[in-house]
């Protein structure tokens, strides 16, 4: 290590130690410095670890924490960025912080922001990439997913010998010869049909021949069991697959993954996506199954965000995160199963985190939820104004509906609501600011770490 990397890295470990000990936390901060010192500290950093790199469109987060959770089940300690902190700076923060693990085997899952997987691999030398999925988001920043999926591409063709862990389902990750070996995941529980996805689905293009792509089933968006009736592009063969799904409600999923039943305390058909795939790398790193669906099945705290749920005078919030049109629909499909009534929150913000263009709400297929059993639904956050007038034309009561600015009233509001359980839905920032407002009032204990 240079004397450079040395000056870095404890300028980075000093300032964490200072903000989490007498400030509110920091998980960006400490590695823009480091950085700021020396720009190839990740490098040093990173030299002896194996590394797993989880990107994608929807599911990074929680992708990345399930993983963490099988690997620890067999080897310990495993360094990963669990506040989501998924750019160059916040990965340099989650090494600052590293600690060591008992088995001797260092390893290290890291989400990483699609944009930011070729910046991080100039540094670092991945075992493993995992592609959980693509879908048009914040368009703004990424563009079309094709543009998107080059991002991703430059990173992983850095580095050859590293393994590629990817959706089957998604036929964007098939479109493309790889020098890496390539393993497939995905869903194969459902009874086969030709049929179409809706016409405003993303990525259903052939890559061969430019046809329209049929499906002999489909989970959710332009996930299935693909093949094109023209040229014969089809889904490549699965290793790790979902084979029957034996139960859902908006709190858990049962389900078996090559014949083996986990029991997923969470919610939604996209989160037994995210839980396949941490299967699956705990499986090529040698965890056995047994072990797997024991991990994947603990009844842990959610994580920051996703399905949290959070006790406020009796009420029970579940806090989720939602950010593009496919993710947005996948949650409204999941809370339209509650079987008893509930009360609904979206808040709106347009930063530059949340992506500064909200036209995105339009595709959310907000008119099919059940507002008979909704007696109270409330917008709020910095574009409430553009939310509100999303649910009016979805059909909202306006007997039934509020609007609040201010998340401090948007707080105050949701401990009236009428019911014992309330869903928000929230944007990145949104969600940051409404978890700080319930730190400072003591109903979580702060911050996103």
């Amino acid at each position: 290590m240079s004397f450079k990397s040395s000056i870095a890295i404890t300028a980075g470990k000093t300032s964490h130690w200072f903000l989490h000990n007498f400030m509110h936390g920091g998980t960006s901060l400490p590695g823009k410095l480091t950085l700021k010192i020396d720009p190839d500290v990740l490098k040093a950093l990173a030299k002896n670890y194996e590394i797993v790199i989880i990107t994608g469109t929807n599911g990074k987060t929680l992708t990345t924490a399930l993983t963490v959770k099988v690997l620890q089940a067999k080897y310990g300690n495993v360094l990963t960025n669990k506040s989501g902190s998924n750019m160059k700076q916040g990965i340099v923060t989650a090494f600052l912080t590293a600690q060591k693990t008992s088995s001797g085997k260092n390893l290290a899952v890291l989400e990483t922001d699609e944009a930011n997987v070729p910046i991080v691999c100039e540094y670092i030398k991945p075992k493993m990439f995992v592609l959980t999925n693509l879908f048009r988001d914040q368009m703004d920043r990424y563009g079309e997913i094709y543009t998107t999926y080059g991002k991703i591409l430059k990173g992983v063709l850095m580095h050859p010998d590293a393994l590629v862990l990817a959706n089957g389902d998604a036929p964007i990750f098939n479109s493309k010869e790889l020098p890496n070996k390539v393993v497939y995941y995905g869903f194969a529980d459902k009874a086969e049909k030709d049929q179409l996805a809706p016409a405003n689905t993303d990525g259903l293009l052939c890559p061969g021949c430019q046809h329209i792509l049929h499906f002999k089933y489909r989970s959710y968006s332009n996930l299935g069991k693909y093949f094109c009736p023209n040229c014969g592009f089809k889904r490549p063969k699965l290793t790790y697959k979902v084979d029957r799904i034996l139960a859902q409600t908006p709190q858990s999923s049962k389900f078996t993954i090559n014949g083996h039943e986990v029991d997923l305390h969470i919610g939604g058909t996209y989160n037994i996506y995210n839980a396949l795939a941490a299967y699956a790398v705990g499986s090529q790193l040698e965890v056995e199954p047994k072990t797997i669906c024991q991990a994947l099945s603990q009844n842990d705290e959610k994580v920051f965000g996703r399905q949290e749920v959070i006790d406020l005078d009796g009420k029970e919030v579940t806090m989720i995160l939602v950010k593009n049109p496919v993710g947005l629909d996948q949650v409204l499909e999941m809370i339209k199963t509650d079987d008893k009534p509930f009360s609904l929150a979206v808040l709106l913000n347009a930063n530059y985190a949340d992506g500064i263009d909200t036209s995105w709400i339009w595709d959310g297929d907000f008119e099919n939820l059940p507002f008979d059993k909704i007696p109270s639904v409330l917008t709020g956050g910095e574009r409430y104004k553009d939310i509100t007038f999303r649910l009016r034309v979805a059909g909202v009561p306006e007997e039934n509906f509020a609007q609040r600015e201010s998340l401090k009233d948007v707080l105050a509001y949701l401990k009236t609501m009428p019911t014992e359980h309330i869903y928000v839905l929230a944007t990145y920032t949104a969600v940051l600011q409404l978890r700080k407002l319930l730190a400072d009032e003591g109903y979580i204990k702060g911050g996103m770490d």
